[in-house]
């Protein structure tokens, strides 16, 4: 399972916000293709949205881990009935495997890298 740090995780619950579920787990639970259909989800979009159809909330955080293991996915959030996991492309792996987080500090102006002109 891969672990996010709260900035990634802060961006990738921002991106997520306006997708809809492409999976749902019903009463038959995680089943092989509830997981094969997942993976595929996560190899065409990366970040997906699940909806699960059970009101049990330990039930759904031990889908969501489940998934996340099984898969080598990141969960990124839980919120009601909806579980929000991440994975990287392949090529995303192997370029940069996070996603980048908004900058904390803002960016130096030139004239600081330039030192006094004025002498």
């Amino acid at each position: 399972m891969l672990t996010l740090s709260s900035d990634e995780r802060r961006v990738l619950r921002a991106r997520a916000h306006s997708l809809h579920p492409v999976v749902s787990i019903s009463q038959n639970g995680l089943s092989e293709s509830v997981v094969k259909e997942v993976n595929t989800s996560l190899v065409s979009h990366q970040l997906i949205k699940i909806r699960v159809y059970n009101d049990d909330r330990e039930m759904r955080e031990q889908f969501l881990h489940a998934l996340c293991e099984q898969l080598g996915a990141a969960p990124v959030q839980h919120i009601g009935k909806l579980l929000v996991i991440w994975r990287p492309s392949v090529e995303a792996q192997e370029k940069a495997p996070r996603p980048h987080p908004r900058r904390s500090k803002p960016l130096r102006s030139k004239r600081s890298f330039q030192g006094d002109s004025r002498r």
